[in-house]
């Protein structure tokens, strides 16, 4: 599912690449790693336990990802069958280096979960293996939790396995590159099978009541003095590697609930306070959405190149925000088991490298394939997994939301005192004259107050009261 995703370019002496960094401190996020970690994770790069791998290398394995990185979960190789496809998708195997109980599970356990920040990102793991042993780089041979996943004619799954097997990827690609290829009618079949499996996927996707979200990534950039907002608008691409990712969370729920003992990540419906909030961030962002039409159809009606649009897909996000982990053991699911965007069982298996619980649900997929107990390691840490997530998920969601609220001051604080066009999303209970507003240009949310109770959901003229690269907020009041 996506995360807001904020990029900040310029120079490091910028005023808001200084207040980023300040808060990095105020919030006392890692910044680099212990002496141990670092000489334990250099000693299991030298010699990961490849005990019970498979030999893959064969098979010509190819990775998409941004163009920068080198912290590479996945690779994939299609199929066409007989009757239908197979998909061949190696998650790195980060168990064959973080030994249990050790320096580096420890400090994995204390991260949780890489953290991308404006300006860069905190890691799970060192980069030694997250970036160098561990990363599925092309050219390496790496040991990988092999996922072979055959679907019919329509994309619905046939059968599902998972093991153990060394893994070679031979290109790194990224989105556009990979459009590219495909739109030409340039890509050879393991690619070109990408559009025609991800097509389908996304079909059975609106068949089951599930929604994706194309959410933009925002880039601020600096712009005679001050900064501007930009996106990069996901491509079809994104989607269709996206539904291969949501396809194996799928299959790897699938295994844990057959053999009685698993993690998923759920996602309770949205109530409707916050479906209601989410109309009237439509209404302030001109986004038609009549009242007889569900909100998975509008989503799927939207256009990300369009700046409202791509807005209202951030605020789309904030539906998500009830997803958590349920540990559930002897075949008893938990309440709710599905997760509502996905429509399905759903569980995190395929990005290791950047957070913890995918570790733990491939460990408990492998041995059920194998027709094995779990390592008593993963039994031993399975009931408290979830409250270790929901930590690791509050720290990146606080830090998420006091980087956006720096960002949003940069972005307007050259204009204290203008008028802007808003619509009020939200008031404060039990006092209505504070509340939030969304701003139609440029499209940020931020807190209003006022003297008299606001009017929640109608359209308002506000004035910037304050906007500063402080521990100060954005504030705006009624015109």
């Amino acid at each position: 599912m996506p995360r807001r995703q904020i990029h900040v370019t310029g120079t490091d002496g910028t005023p808001l690449r200084a207040a980023l960094r300040a808060l990095r401190a105020e919030l006392g996020l890692p910044d680099g790693f212990p002496p141990a970690v670092l000489a334990e994770a250099a000693e299991s790069a030298k010699s990961p336990d490849l005990s019970g791998h498979e030999d893959a290398t064969d098979l010509p394995f190819l990775t998409i990802d941004p163009p920068a990185s080198t912290d590479l979960d996945q690779a994939m190789h299609l199929e066409r069958r007989p009757h239908g496809f197979r998909v061949n998708y190696a998650i790195a195997d980060v168990a064959a280096f973080v030994r249990p109980g050790g320096a580096l599970d420890a400090e994995a356990h204390r991260r949780v979960t890489t953290l991308y920040l404006p300006e860069g990102r905190i890691p799970l793991h060192p980069a030694l293996l997250s970036e160098g042993a561990a990363s599925l780089l092309p050219g390496e041979t790496r040991p990988a939790a092999l996922w072979r996943i055959d679907l019919d004619a329509e994309g619905r799954t046939v059968s599902t396995e998972v093991r153990r097997a060394l893994v070679r990827s031979r290109a790194k690609l990224d989105y556009a590159a990979v459009q590219r290829h495909i739109d030409a009618g340039t890509a050879e079949e393991p690619l070109a099978l990408l559009r025609d499996i991800g097509l389908l996927r996304e079909q059975q996707e609106v068949a089951r009541g599930g929604i994706s979200l194309a959410v933009p990534e925002q880039e601020i950039v600096e712009r005679d003095g001050g900064y501007g907002l930009t996106y990069r608008v996901p491509l079809p691409a994104d989607g269709w590697n996206a539904q291969i990712s949501l396809l194996t969370g799928m299959a790897a729920a699938g295994i844990m609930r057959d053999s009685g003992t698993g993690i998923l990540r759920t996602l309770p419906v949205a109530p409707d306070g916050a479906v209601a909030r989410l109309r009237r961030s439509a209404e302030a962002l001109h986004v038609a959405w009549p009242h007889h039409v569900p909100y998975a159809e509008v989503v799927r009606s939207l256009d990300p190149a369009k700046g409202s649009h791509a807005a209202f897909l951030q605020d789309c996000t904030t539906l998500l925000r009830g997803a958590g982990y349920s540990v559930f053991e002897h075949g008893h699911l938990p309440t709710p088991a599905v997760h509502a965007a996905v429509a399905e069982l759903y569980t995190h298996c395929t990005a290791p490298l950047r957070r913890l619980v995918d570790r733990y649900a491939a460990e408990l997929c492998l041995a059920a394939t194998d027709g094995h107990e779990p390592p008593e390691w993963v039994l031993q840490a399975l009931p408290g997994l979830p409250d270790v997530m929901a930590t690791g998920t509050r720290r990146a969601g606080t830090a998420e939301r006091e980087c956006v609220d720096l960002v949003e001051a940069a972005l307007v604080a050259d204009r204290v005192g203008e008028v802007f066009d808003g619509c009020v999303i939200d008031v404060k209970d039990g006092d209505p004259a504070v509340g939030t507003v969304h701003i139609e240009e440029p499209a940020i949310v931020a807190r209003i107050e006022s003297g008299t109770p606001l009017p929640l959901g109608e359209r308002l003229r506000v004035r910037l009261a304050r906007a500063a690269l402080g521990s100060a907020k954005v504030l705006f009041v009624p015109a």
